[in-house]
């Protein structure tokens, strides 16, 4: 089932944290942030949401590190119940799709319940004082990769972040499989 997120709540500040990437090495909003923003992704393997546009997302992610965004993705859902979400599946999805940006792993899903991560992908866009500016879709592919050339929605208003430090007004929530989150015990 498909799930959406709310509406971007501007100017609210980004949560840290510390989550251990599939470079080895451990992350937080001091190692992401770029000169003018930060964009925060909530993806994983297994969604088709996130599968269909993966090379849009590693597209984005490129061009807007160009303009000084910094960028990071997290996976929490819980592999013991999607084993295709693994710490090691992050890995080679990493390695497979040429990701230029650290992909983290939020075992605790302390993470995503600090951003109230709704779906994958989810989308957080930051300006350079850690205000969100954005929480929005790519683009307008679904489940399945809309047609080439569609309007790409979260590059150009992290463009728009990064060159005014505000977000647009009006917003296209993203759209895609919920957050699979552990049983609470």
């Amino acid at each position: 089932m498909a799930a959406i997120p709310p509406v971007c709540d501007f100017g609210w500040k980004a949560p840290d944290f510390n989550l251990p990437g599939t470079d080895g090495r451990s992350y937080g909003l001091s190692d992401i942030r770029g000169a003018n923003g930060m964009l925060i992704m909530f993806i994983c393997n297994h969604c088709p949401y996130v599968l269909a546009v993966l090379d849009r997302i590693t597209r984005d992610a490129r061009d807007l590190q160009a303009l000084g965004i910094g960028i990071a993705a997290i996976s929490a859902n819980d592999v013991q119940a999607y084993p295709a979400d693994s710490f090691d599946k992050m890995a080679e999805l990493a390695q497979r799709h040429n990701f230029t940006f650290p992909y983290l792993y939020d075992e605790s899903q302390a993470v995503a319940r600090a951003y109230d991560a709704a779906c994958t992908p989810d989308f957080f866009g930051f300006n350079a004082e850690d205000g969100l500016q954005y929480r929005g879709r790519l683009d307008a592919s679904t489940s399945s990769a809309g047609p080439v050339g569609l309007q790409r929605d979260l590059f150009l208003a992290m463009q728009l972040v990064a060159e005014t430090s505000n977000g647009p007004a009006d917003q296209i929530s993203s759209m895609g499989c919920s957050i699979k989150w552990k049983d609470s015990a």
